[in-house]
């Protein structure tokens, strides 16, 4: 179950940071809000999951799997310019999350 939220947990992290971009500053209502609701889901869903799983492993998995979506929504919207290189590096990241779930 922890490795089900922390997964979660992961993908809101994606969510507010994408909220945040598109806040102008938290200047704007709706995206402001959608940050704030994800940003304490995502924590909490974080701090849940540390309570069985190592905060190194937590931590790893959450930041890969929320950088990873969040410069893949920025490429796919056009707000960062994609490359092959750039695609191939994500790929190892998703790689690294998955090598230290089959550790675990």
């Amino acid at each position: 179950m922890s490795w089900l939220v922390l997964v979660v947990s992961g993908v809101l992290e994606a969510v507010w940071a994408t909220a945040l971009g598109r806040s102008d500053g938290l200047t704007r209502l709706v995206p402001t809000i959608v940050f704030a609701i994800s940003i304490v889901l995502s924590m909490g869903g974080l701090a849940y999951a540390m309570r069985e799983l190592p905060v190194g492993t937590s931590y790893t998995v959450w930041v890969g799997i929320g950088a990873t979506l969040t410069v893949t929504v920025a490429m796919i919207t056009g707000q960062e310019p994609a490359s092959v290189v750039k695609v191939l590096l994500i790929a190892g990241i998703v790689g690294c999350v998955i090598g230290l779930k089959l550790l675990h």
